[in-house]
Order: C-alpha cells, then structure tokens, then sequence
C-alpha cells in the first residue's frame, strides 16, 4: 500500500477535526484537543529546528514524539500528559485510517497511568448548608452584589451536580417538565445528555433568579435559547468568572479553609457525589446523577466513602481503650 509523502501535520490536524464533527464534540472538548494537538506541534517543531507550519505527517516517528512528550511532560501535570497522550493517539489512529502512516507511532511513547479518581468534596458536615446561607444573606460583597445569582450558581453545584462547563451551557429551555416535576436537561460531557431533577426549593430558587434577571437586565433577551447564567452586564458568564464566583463565595463565608486544593467548583459536584454515596445510593444511581462515562467512576465515590466511614470508626476513643485493653491481654 503506497502512503501520502508531504502532507502538512496542520492540514492532517485540520483533517482530523472535520472527520470528528459528526461526533459533536462540546467546544470545550474541542479546545482541549486542539491545544493538546498545539502544544505537541510547537515541541515538535523545536526539536527539529523547523516552523511548526512545515512540519509533515513523516515527522511523526516515535523517536520524535517521545522526544517531544518528553518535554511537555517536564512542564505538565500527569492529567494533563495523559490526557494529551490520548488526543495524539486518537490523531495518530485517524492518520493510518487514512493511509497517511503505515502505523500509530504512540506505541513507543510511554503513557503514564491513570490516576486514581480521589473525590474532593468539602470538609465539614454542615459547611454546604453554611455556604448556601451565608450566600444567601448576600455575604459575597463586591461593585454588584447578586445572592440570587449566587445562591443557584452553588445549588446547581451541591444538589444537581454540574460542572462548570454544563453549567454555561445551561439555557432557559434546559429547564423542563411541569412545576413539581421538573428538570434540567444537562449536555455532559462527551456530549452525553442527561435529565436531572429539580425539587421545589431548588425551583424556587431559579425563580427568584430569572426574577431578579429581569428586574437588572430589563431590556434583556430571555428566550428559550438564552443562556441561564448571566454575568453582571447581563451577557452569558464566562469560565473564569464563574470560578471567581465559586471562590469568592468561600471567602466570604469564611469557609475557604474547607476547600480542598485545586477543586473550587468541582468541590460543590464532589460533595454532591459523596452525599449520594453516604445516604445509600448505588454506582449506576450516582453515574446516571453525574453523568458519568464509566461505572467505575462512581463506583470510587462509594469505596472512598467506605473507607472515609471506616477510618472514623477507627478513630472512636472507645476503639483506642479496647485495643490498650487487648495489648495488655
């Protein structure tokens, strides 16, 4: 079989996006291996002292990639490595499908292993019903105060278990069913779709939201496809400032010490996950919540809430006093 000779990594990449479009990728899926592909592209080309525009499909040895994962691994996260290792290797898998090389060339870059999922949920018993009241009584002090905002902002984390890009995409339609029976249609991950539901409280709390939305933003557009969230110019709120949202409400109810490091809002999803867990949900319950790929995944709340379980029995004085009294035995 004869390959193509000269074709242009970028146009190949270019290729490889086209072909991926009936799969609907979400954007944010679609950022994350376009920068995957970048980064890889820029080290390549450092390696080989040529613009990153001229590099060709026959660049692409293993010899060369492990020498570029090399030194994206020096400069990356393990996640971050592991999970560019599997965009290259999806491009590279597209590229023999298309008789542009006669092999994937990742075989011969290591892979590093898979973490192991440790949920992140925040530390306290009663600290979610903190966060939600300090919020409420409009704690977060800034140019603009909005506790409405806030206050939905952190319940769609805590009871319905969002992340941070589902809750962006979230529009007035996304909000279905009749009042008693409603619920949020989420567009997951993967482009995986699930339906969430929504009890009175959290009903109310959307109301008084899209009530306070009209009263800012009365010359605003709320139809069906208009974005739930908002920021204070009334635009659809943006990942950075939604996260600054989720850190400030911390702050201000005095409860970032709570927060493990690096989770913020995927801290509320966590806590979500694991209060499912201890009140006895089972793995499929928890993965259809949370929209999860793998069973495993949610299998990991419950392990970890087993062991968390059984470390506090561990800890009871009563326990230390029975095994003094075995030692001495």
């Amino acid at each position: 079989m004869r390959y193509k000779i000269g074709v242009l990594v970028l146009s190949a990449q270019d290729s490889f996006f086209l072909a991926r479009r009936p799969r609907k990728d979400s954007p944010p899926t679609t950022s994350a291996y376009q920068r995957d592909l970048a980064g890889v592209n820029t080290l390549l080309a450092s390696c080989l002292e040529t613009p990153v525009a001229e590099l060709r499909i026959e660049d692409l040895t293993g010899a060369n990639l492990r020498s570029a994962f090399g030194v994206f691994a020096d400069t990356h996260a393990k996640s971050s490595v592991l999970r560019a290792w599997s965009t290259w290797n999806q491009f590279l898998t597209f590229c023999v499908a298309e008789d542009l090389l006669a092999g994937n060339p990742m075989g011969a870059v290591a892979r590093p292993k898979t973490p192991p999922l440790v949920p992140k949920p925040l530390r306290g018993e009663d600290t979610p019903e903190q966060l939600l009241s300090a919020a409420a009584e409009g704690a977060r002090k800034g140019r603009d105060p909005w506790p409405e905002r806030d206050v939905l902002v952190l319940a769609l984390g805590l009871v319905a278990g969002l992340r941070s890009a589902e809750m962006r995409t979230l529009t007035l339609a996304s909000i279905v069913g009749r009042s008693g029976d409603r619920r949020l249609h989420v567009r997951g991950k993967g482009n995986r779709d699930r339906s969430v539901p929504i009890e009175p409280p959290m009903e109310r709390i959307i109301d008084a939201y899209l009530a306070s939305c009209r009263a800012k933003f009365p010359q605003g557009r709320f139809d069906r496809d208009s974005s739930l969230l908002r920021d204070r110019h009334g635009e659809p709120i943006g990942r950075g400032g939604l996260e600054y949202l989720v850190k400030s409400c911390f702050r201000w109810a005095g409860l970032h010490d709570r927060v493990p490091t690096g989770a913020n809002l995927h801290a509320l999803r966590h806590t979500f996950a694991t209060r499912l867990a201890e009140d006895g949900a089972s793995a499929s319950e928890i993965m259809a919540l949370l929209g999860h790929a793998s069973l495993a995944t949610s299998q990991n709340y419950i392990e970890a809430t087993a062991r968390e379980r059984r470390a506090a029995v561990a800890s009871n004085r009563t326990y230390r006093a029975l095994g003094e009294m075995s030692a001495e035995d």
